[in-house]
């Protein structure tokens, strides 16, 4: 006879993990806005948002698909 699957614990530990990343992400926000309000930090915007080469991409560097 298979042994059954504690899906409690195995919601628990998807939870716990989660909750880590949240943290983690908080933290990462919080230790930007502290460097862009000390003006450690350049390419951010007035948010603390952080400016990407993805962001800065226009329509003149997407070629388009040829059929």
């Amino acid at each position: 006879m298979a042994r059954r699957t504690n899906y409690g614990f195995e919601k628990r530990q998807r939870e716990l993990e989660k909750k880590k990343k949240k943290e983690a992400k908080r933290e990462a926000k919080r230790l930007l806005k502290e460097a862009a309000a000390a003006g450690d930090v350049e390419g951010t915007d007035v948010d603390g948002a952080v400016e990407t080469d993805a962001d800065e991409e226009t329509d003149s560097e997407i070629e388009p698909e040829e059929s």
